[in-house]
């Protein structure tokens, strides 16, 4: 399974004014692993807006010498094809990629890619809280302690990490380590003492049981009838 985590730095916030794509990174996994990265500056043709600049800190001086994207679209189509896309708020990105391919008589990215929106992703898991990259970067332990500003790349590396870890790839890493260690040998096995006297097991009482009852009732509610507990307990 072959994935590829997006980003795109803009002139602006609006394809459909003009504003054009000055930065593409792109992450791949294979199965689910971390492999090679894309990465281009983009030279735009046009003026950067000074709310964009104070996101992504780039400038029409530094861009200057970069390559249009007309120079490297068949370089990013080809990397990018028979892929499935990660993208946080995909519809943005693929406005701006499609609008750009537009301009060089390409095609559209969903005729070649299929998509995933991991903020939609992210608001079905964790509906009402705050889903922008920061947030769940801080919700899922993803160190982005030197993210000052807004890059392509830097910030599609960070998405391939929480990528992985809101949708279950740390446990599986951790077991395809433990599987590699296994194959490898083990040099100590600690085994626990023996003889023990057997764990006291407390029973919840009914005041305790109808706590739990309500509270998982809460769960339920607030994640719109997703609480898994309650799911396990009605079969």
């Amino acid at each position: 399974m072959r994935q590829i985590v997006l980003d795109t730095e803009t002139t602006g916030l609006e394809a459909s004014q003009g504003h054009r794509i000055i930065e593409i990174g792109c992450v791949e996994l294979v199965n689910r692993r971390i492999g090679r990265t894309w990465h281009q500056y983009l030279q735009p043709d046009r003026g950067i807006d000074a709310a964009a600049t104070e996101v992504h800190g780039l400038t029409a001086e530094f861009l200057a010498d970069k390559p249009r994207f007309a120079d490297i679209a068949a370089e990013l189509l080809e990397f990018m094809r028979g892929a499935e896309l990660i993208i946080h708020n995909a519809q943005f990105d693929l406005e701006f990629i499609d609008a750009e391919l537009a301009r060089v008589g390409g095609g559209c990215v969903r005729g070649i890619c299929g998509v995933v929106d991991t903020l939609e992703l992210a608001r079905q898991l964790h509906p009402g809280q705050k889903n922008n990259l920061d947030a769940l970067c801080k919700r899922y332990g993803v160190d982005n302690s030197h993210r000052e500003l807004h890059g392509a790349l830097l910030d599609a590396r960070l998405l391939a990490e929480v990528y992985l870890v809101m949708t279950g790839g740390q446990a599986n890493l951790a077991l395809t380590a433990d599987l590699e260690q296994a194959e490898r040998g083990s040099e100590t096995i600690t085994h626990l003492l023996t003889g023990r006297p057997a764990l006291r097991v407390i029973m919840a009482d009914d005041s305790e049981l109808e706590a739990h009852a309500t509270c998982l009732q809460n769960i339920d509610k607030a994640s719109g009838g997703n609480c898994l507990w309650l799911r396990a307990n009605s079969h």
